[in-house]
């Protein structure tokens, strides 16, 4: 393949390394190519000195509500990671060997948002497309469905009505680009821009990227939210990370620094002591949520983990509470059939109705042109020792500090 090769190699030591970063637009409003591939024969030109063999590909998908969506398959020698373009570049799957990190959501296909109705099952209707790893909620607003009040274009206060966790998970990317470092360890990034903006509305835009380097088990997810208006605009962001099996079995357990537990619902006041602890499978299981303030070491940072029954397996997020102040977890171990999976949630909120945040000053605003910058770090761990590590890393932080578990539901 040859439409690629326009970027200029400098010999600059006997190794022949590369002098100039690969980049390469795969999705963009002045159109793009639907099927695209950086194999590994060719990544090898681009990174000569580079140990491990990685390649990257983009597929258009086809039938049924899935017509018209793009993958971009990045595999790094060791992560398989398939992002979604197509839904605000979420995270469909991430797989090492035989272990996997998403769910089997009773929705099958990757749907385009065209075939999306926000409104739905009243203001459910994102659920009709649910089933990625990583999905953003936001960004305009993150929480539950229902009528909220703004300020409309005659400068009045009208009502709205908000739907469940907001529409940047189905709104495609307007730009997407691929970087790959010539230099070591030559790290592999995918960017892209996706906008929710509307006149006498919002106007928000998140630049994304996800990036990795070769042979890794691990990868980073950077997000800048901007307001591109003039007047000053709330915004919330939530990272709806989901796990079915093979992580999430009957007794797995979730482990995270915290200094107080409260549900969100009576439901799961009554099972708060085992908040930590996982079901297998359960028929006619009621999801339970839970609400943390969460511990951070001296630099602002956290660690949070979910394991396996065994603690031979498990992924942990690195983020910092500057930035992603809050954090929810979801447990829903109903039957297979209909959805067994749990979320780990860093948000700038909880995921209450945002007139509920907005009353505890829990939903932030950026002024004209401001931003504000978000990170994860996702580690995969795949033996007894490295999930060790994590929870010793966990325990380091929780220190002397007994949870307090809220027995009742509260705001």
């Amino acid at each position: 393949m040859r439409f690629w090769l326009s970027f200029l190699f400098v010999s600059i030591s006997s190794a022949g390394v590369c002098a100039q970063e690969f980049r390469k637009t795969v999705t963009s409003l002045h159109g793009g190519r639907a099927d695209w591939v950086l194999s590994p024969k060719e990544t090898k030109t681009i990174a000569p000195d580079c140990p491990v063999s990685f390649s990257i590909r983009k597929e258009a998908l086809s039938g049924g509500r899935q017509e018209g969506s793009e993958l971009l398959i990045l595999d790094n020698g060791k992560l398989q990671i398939t992002l979604v373009p197509t839904r605000g570049l979420g995270i469909l799957d991430v797989k090492l060997g035989e272990m996997r990190l998403g769910w089997d959501s009773p929705v099958k296909e990757v749907v385009h948002p065209k075939f999306m109705n926000l409104q739905a099952r009243g203001g459910l209707g994102w659920l009709d497309g649910f089933n990625e790893w990583l999905v953003r909620c936001g960004l305009e607003n993150n929480g539950q469905a229902g009528p909220d009040r703004f300020i409309n274009n005659m400068g009045d206060e009208a009502t709205m009505e908000l739907t469940l966790h907001g529409k940047i998970a189905n709104l495609p990317a307007q730009e997407v680009e691929i970087v790959v470092d010539p230099k070591p360890p030559h790290r592999i990034t995918i960017r892209g821009i996706i906008h929710e903006r509307m006149f006498f509305g919002p106007k928000l835009e998140l630049r994304t990227e996800l990036s990795t380097v070769p042979g890794s088990t691990s990868f980073q997810i950077k997000d800048v939210v901007t307001n591109r208006g003039a007047q000053p605009e709330e915004f919330q962001m939530l990272y709806h990370i989901n796990f079915g099996k093979p992580l999430l079995e009957e007794g797995a357990r979730f482990v995270a620094p915290v200094k107080r537990v409260t549900p969100f619902s009576d439901r799961a006041a009554k099972d708060v002591k085992n908040y930590d602890r996982f079901l297998g499978p359960t028929l006619g299981y009621i999801e339970q949520v839970y609400l943390f303030q969460p511990l951070a070491n001296k630099e602002g940072g956290t660690t949070i983990l979910l394991h396996n029954k065994a603690a031979d397996k498990g992924t942990s997020l690195t983020y910092s509470l500057k930035e992603l102040p809050y954090l929810t977890l979801w447990k829903n171990t109903a039957a297979e059939a209909d959805g067994y999976v749990c979320g780990l949630e860093p948000g700038t909120n909880y995921p209450n109705h945002r007139k509920v945040e907005r009353k505890f000053g829990r939903v932030p605003k950026l002024a004209g042109g401001a931003s504000h910058t978000m990170s994860i770090e996702v580690q995969v761990h795949v033996s007894a020792e490295e999930v060790a590590q994590a929870s010793r890393r966990i325990e380091a932080i929780q220190g002397r500090v007994q949870p307090v578990l809220d027995e009742a539901r509260k705001e």
